[in-house]
């Protein structure tokens, strides 16, 4: 089974730029995409970012443009570079790993806290 742990959220100003880490372990090799997501307060969770096992990206419409989702060759790392950071940007930010293990499985880390305020 894969293990999600998120690190890097933190109180940042507009404007500022922030690289969120997403450390995957134990059956890395069954990960078939990863992926980075968000809830703000009262809102639904909504793709950032996603990156497949070929390298394509997808990009929810927020991100583009100023958001970067980048890993390491064996899935032990996903980054998210985050750049212009609105406001509206404040949510939890969670890593989501998705891979086939005797079934299909979508695994969740605990989230990450970004605040983007001055």
């Amino acid at each position: 089974q894969v293990q999600l742990v998120e690190s890097g959220g933190a109180l940042v100003q507009p404007g500022g730029s922030l690289r969120l880490t997403c450390a995957a372990s134990g059956n890395i090799f069954s990960i078939d995409a990863m992926g980075w997501y968000r809830q703000a307060p009262g809102k639904q969770r909504e793709l950032v970012a996603l990156i497949r096992s070929d390298g394509s990206t997808d990009y929810g419409d927020t991100a583009k443009g100023r958001f970067t989702i980048s890993r390491d060759g064996a899935w032990n790392t996903v980054w998210l570079q985050m750049n212009s950071l609105k406001s509206e940007d404040t949510a939890v930010y969670y890593c989501n790993a998705e891979g086939i293990e005797l079934k299909k499985y979508s695994i969740w880390g605990q989230g990450t806290q970004v605040t983007v305020s001055s």
